[in-house]
């Protein structure tokens, strides 16, 4: 499920983003997304790949990564994301859901380390 208001769109400085045509409140679930589950081995090949930058570790021992389908992957990095995502193991989705009030052509960002807040610097910031 997406909402019909996303879409995806050139990013400034990002390559491409999800932006939304139309306001959106709080608390909305704007994504469910399902996910190809794979294992640890497979992992060490798609760390050698581009594809590295889109996966999600997963499981509760996060022994295992997963490409999310969908707009998920084409959602971009904030340390104060606007969006939050959840990770359903039992039912292999992820849910993307906003944290405030979304304004018409805004981008949709998501903090990569998990918490929306979180100041940790990802992989690719050179902070």
């Amino acid at each position: 499920m997406i909402l019909p208001c996303l879409f995806v769109a050139p990013s400034h400085n990002k390559g491409r983003g999800v932006f939304t045509s139309e306001p959106i409140r709080p608390d909305v679930v704007i994504e469910i997304s399902p996910v190809i589950v794979m294992s640890r081995e497979e992992r060490f090949f798609l760390d050698k790949t581009l594809l590295h930058d889109y996966i999600f570790e997963w499981g509760n021992e996060k022994d295992q990564c997963c490409m999310a389908l969908g707009y998920v992957p084409m959602y971009n990095h904030s340390y104060q994301a606007n969006c939050d995502y959840e990770m359903d193991f039992e039912n292999n989705v992820i849910r993307i859901k906003t944290l405030r009030n979304i304004a018409y052509g805004e981008e949709l960002m998501i903090n990569y380390n998990g918490t929306w807040n979180d100041s940790k610097p990802v992989w690719f910031d050179k902070k």
